[in-house]
């Protein structure tokens, strides 16, 4: 197995068992999702042929900074389907946020706004308007911005909506 290959099974399974199923590597985490390195690369090096230092290397090279490690710790920034609290507070946005999706979601979106499902926050970037997070900011609606950069609201209600920005 090629390098890249191994360290994208290793980020993959990393982000699996820091968002969705801690339990199937034996880790427990804490109640802002954090567990100790030594446990995750202990989990890790039991299914993988890696070092602390290429879980290291895969965090901090992973291009959508998908981990934050501090203090002899690691935790997943965003995503978690299993109950974390990531004490982040609420920030005012960019005027107008992006929520990427296929146009075959589109009209449930049109219909029910933006859901967060089965994840902790509906998940909104910077980069292309289709969020009017000004107004909802304005009328009440908290957002949160993750260690990575990535926007969080618990909903998009419709009215915020913009189909058309950002399509070409």
């Amino acid at each position: 197995m090629t390098k890249t290959k191994l360290e994208t099974e290793v980020s993959k399974f990393m982000s699996y068992v820091l968002r969705h199923a801690p339990d199937a590597a034996g880790l427990t985490l804490d109640a802002e999702g954090w567990v100790s390195l030594d446990a995750l690369e202990k989990a890790v090096a039991s299914k993988y042929d890696v070092s602390r230092a290429d879980i290291v290397e895969i965090v901090e090279n992973n291009p959508k900074k998908r981990f934050t490690l501090a203090d002899n710790r690691i935790r997943a920034n965003q995503g978690h389907s299993v109950e974390v609290d990531l004490a982040l507070n609420p920030v005012e946005p960019p005027a107008a946020l992006y929520h990427g999706t296929s146009l075959t979601n589109w009209q449930a979106i049109e219909r029910e706004g933006l859901k967060k499902m089965q994840r902790h926050h509906v998940h909104l970037s910077a980069d292309v308007e289709t969020v009017d997070a000004a107004r909802m900011f304005s009328e009440g609606h908290s957002f949160f911005v993750s260690d990575n950069g990535v926007w969080l609201a618990e909903s998009v209600p419709v009215q915020y909506l913009s189909p058309d920005a950002g399509t070409p």
